[in-house]
């Protein structure tokens, strides 16, 4: 679009905390974080908690949390909004001096006559005016007034957007909002206007509902004065079939998907690749994202959640994960284990990692190093194999899997039995599974004294 940047870039991501912090928020903060990171520029952090009734200190944490496991740092403390309230209602009554804003005495039943008389024309409901230019002294007594903007009423706002182009909407669509409600609190349009001035935020990524949004806040910076920060309005996430997201698509909160078995190296990537594009790559660090991450790359079109993508990507980052984290990471699903069996854990991780999508799957396939052993049941012939399998393994010094692979082969082939044969004898009698990491991985993992005790148990 031609905008340029500069290191003195500053963004910000402004969540409700009335709820998690929902796969598109995540989003959200996502883009306006790697945004300042390119640029060396600052992101911030500001919870718009002025809705007391909706705002919980669960909510608040539920961010911090959710922003933390991402990854997603914010520099400076973080503001919030609702301690900021009586400095709003005065700059509002600032507006009222200069003649850019006026007290509204409009009953409710006034107001409702207002959209009945709108629709009844065919136009779009709004407020009237009423009290724009009346004078205050013909006030009723009983009516707490609010505080309205006085809104350019002719000509055209265009907002030159980074992701949507020019977007031009005609002022007499735009009525005189409400800055200030007649309890005496803030609205949403002043505060924001207020607090993003006052934090010196020079670029705004957020969805494309607050598209309209942005036309009434440039009516207030006008009013005030001050610079309009650069907007870029991005499409909101949809789900697999392109309706809304909705919970039943996957909008969760952040934990939800930690809990899954999510990494956040993964979420991340998938995030950052649901509306923005770098050529054909699909795998991208959080490094390159930075380095790469320009407002060129977001894209106008809605992007489509999908599970699967999601979950074979993070397949890639658990088989790039270090054995020792992935333990880590596996350690709170799993509970307490022995250190005999996180050292099991971690050598057997290799063949474990290979097979597992999500630390869900991870943990499950980990079982066959953690659970309780059981001697499985066998034929006369397996019990031949493995008897056969004992003497030649009770004979190896060199416990590496290059020969064990080396004497297990040659010795199925002096059985006269397929190699495949020999192998699923000993996994039957290591794991009691039919599913598990190479017969080799494993033998490597349990050891050779902890190998030839569970065939000796099943023998005996």
């Amino acid at each position: 679009m031609g905008i340029e940047f500069s290191k003195d870039i500053v963004t910000r991501f402004a969540p409700s905390p009335t709820g998690f912090l929902h796969i598109g928020g995540a989003r959200t903060a996502l883009f306006n974080w790697l945004l300042a990171r390119h640029y060396g520029g600052k992101f911030l952090l500001r919870i718009e908690d002025t809705d007391r009734e909706r705002s919980t200190q669960q909510a608040v944490d539920a961010i911090f949390y959710g922003l933390k496991w991402l990854g997603i740092n914010w520099d400076d403390e973080p503001v919030f909004q609702h301690d900021r309230i009586d400095y709003h209602v005065q700059m509002a009554k600032k507006l009222i001096e200069e003649g850019k804003a006026y007290y509204c005495y409009c009953t409710p039943e006034e107001l409702e006559n207002m959209r009945k008389e709108a629709l009844k024309m065919g136009h779009s409901p709004k407020y009237n005016g009423m009290w724009r230019d009346k004078d205050p002294k013909y006030a009723p007594k009983d009516i707490k007034p609010v505080i309205r903007l006085k809104s350019k009423q002719t000509g055209k706002t265009i907002l030159n957007d980074i992701v949507q182009g020019n977007v031009i909407i005609d002022n007499e669509q735009l009525d005189d909002m409400i800055l200030v409600r007649s309890d005496g609190t803030p609205t949403f349009m002043l505060s924001v206007v207020i607090d993003d001035h006052d934090m010196g935020v020079t670029h705004v990524i957020r969805g494309d509902d607050h598209l309209t949004n942005t036309f009434r806040h440039i009516q207030i910076y006008n009013a005030f004065g001050w610079n309009i920060p650069t907007y870029g309005h991005i499409p909101l996430i949809h789900g697999p079939d392109g309706a809304k997201l909705s919970k039943r698509h996957g909008a969760l909160g952040i934990e939800a998907y930690k809990n899954m078995g999510y990494l956040p190296e993964a979420i991340c990537n998938y995030l950052l690749r649901l509306g923005w594009s770098h050529g054909n790559d699909e795998i991208i660090s959080k490094k390159q994202a930075i380095e790469w991450f320009t407002t060129d790359g977001l894209g106008k079109s809605a992007a489509r959640i999908d599970f699967a993508k999601l979950t074979n990507l993070n397949g890639h980052y658990i088989r790039e994960s270090n054995n020792e984290r992935l333990l880590n990471e596996l350690l709170p699903i799993i509970g307490n284990i022995s250190d005999n069996i996180k050292q099991r854990l971690v050598i057997g991780m290799d063949g474990l990692k290979q097979r597992a999508k999500t630390l869900i799957e991870l943990k499950d396939l980990s079982s066959i190093y953690i659970d309780k052993y059981q001697s499985p049941p066998l034929d006369e012939d397996s019990k031949m194999f493995a008897n056969k399998a004992y003497e030649c393994l009770a004979k190896i010094d060199n416990w590496n899997e290059i020969y064990l692979e080396s004497e297990l082969r040659n010795l199925a082939k002096n059985l006269d039995i397929s190699f495949g044969k020999l192998a699923q004898t000993l996994r039957n009698i290591l794991t009691g599974k039919k599913i598990t990491p190479s017969i080799f991985d494993m033998l490597v993992s349990f050891g050779k004294d902890e190998s030839l005790k569970r065939i000796k148990k099943t023998l005996d």
